[in-house]
């Protein structure tokens, strides 16, 4: 099984959510999703101080296989986007927990994350996806 951080918390659409010390939050695609969609060739971003809902549309992701939308994993204003990855968006297959994050979110009630998938349970529905 790919790499699954336990300290991150998950969604059914395969991104993952870090609370930052800062009380902001980290948003990028899991290995599972990166290892799924195969070389990852453009990364479109949300722009800075948009406000995102749960669930919503985020951005996209492009890879050589197939275009996926990326979702906001929480309610959230975009503080931050990784501007490296429109030189390297590779950085998403290399490292999808550290440089190949997306954008970061001030949240507009932390609590949701505890609504999110914690690791054992994305593991388990990827595990069942594949079945």
């Amino acid at each position: 099984m790919s790499e699954t951080p336990a300290e991150l918390r998950y969604v059914a659409t395969h991104e993952w959510a870090r609370l930052e010390e800062d009380g902001t939050v980290t948003v990028g695609i899991t290995d599972h999703a990166q290892d799924a969609l195969g070389d990852v060739v453009y990364v479109e971003l949300p722009e800075l101080d948009v406000d995102l809902l749960s669930a919503g549309e985020a951005g996209v992701v492009e890879s050589v296989k197939a275009a996926s939308d990326i979702y906001a994993p929480i309610d959230g204003n975009v503080i931050a986007v990784n501007e490296a990855l429109e030189a390297q968006p590779e950085l998403v297959n290399t490292d999808p927990f550290g440089e190949g994050w997306f954008f970061k979110l001030q949240p507009l009630d932390a609590q949701q994350l505890e609504e999110l998938l914690s690791a054992s349970d994305y593991v388990e529905q990827c595990e069942a996806e594949a079945h």
